[in-house]
């Protein structure tokens, strides 16, 4: 089962290091790592993307929280969250194309943020099922290049993730 770690960390050189490392240590494959200093500058939010059973995530939390770095650990797939990925796609756009690339990203309400003669680069944000469908629908042999960041979450309502 998928599940979305937030890890409140110390802001400080090797933190990243550690929690990869005890991943890696242990056999777990991480699906997507993002971090970003929070509104505290002392601290990093790091929002994991991984699958395991709920024995595998609990075991994993459990070395999270040993790490000295590490303040907290909260899985947010344990209750109601919100989560958003960016995707930045380079896409062939020539002749009769370009009208029909365009409508698309429209539909998924993406933003043409680049335009050359050839092609355009859209921008999309959503979960990645929203993502996985936009390059579904377009013609794979249009795509030029594409980069994601990976999920990032927040929970709903009340749930907070501070010290």
């Amino acid at each position: 089962m998928r599940h979305i770690i937030s890890v409140l960390l110390e802001n400080e050189p090797g933190a990243l290091s550690r929690v990869v490392g005890l991943f890696s240590a242990r056999g777990y494959n991480i699906e997507s790592l993002t971090v970003a200093p929070t509104e505290d500058a002392s601290l990093s939010r790091m929002t994991i993307v991984t699958n395991g059973s709920d024995e595998v995530i609990e075991q994993i939390t459990k070395h999270l929280n040993r790490l000295v770095e590490v303040v907290k650990v909260y899985d947010l797939s344990d209750g109601s969250h919100t989560e958003r990925e960016l995707m930045l796609i380079k896409v062939r756009a020539v002749g009769k194309e370009r009208e029909e690339m365009k409508r698309t990203a429209d539909i998924f309400r993406g933003r043409v943020i680049d335009v050359t003669d050839k092609s355009y680069t859209i921008e999309l944000t959503g979960d990645s099922a929203k993502l996985d469908a936009f390059i579904e629908s377009i013609d794979k042999t249009a795509i030029l290049e594409t980069v994601r960041t990976g999920a990032s979450g927040i929970g709903r309502g009340e749930r907070i993730l501070r010290v």
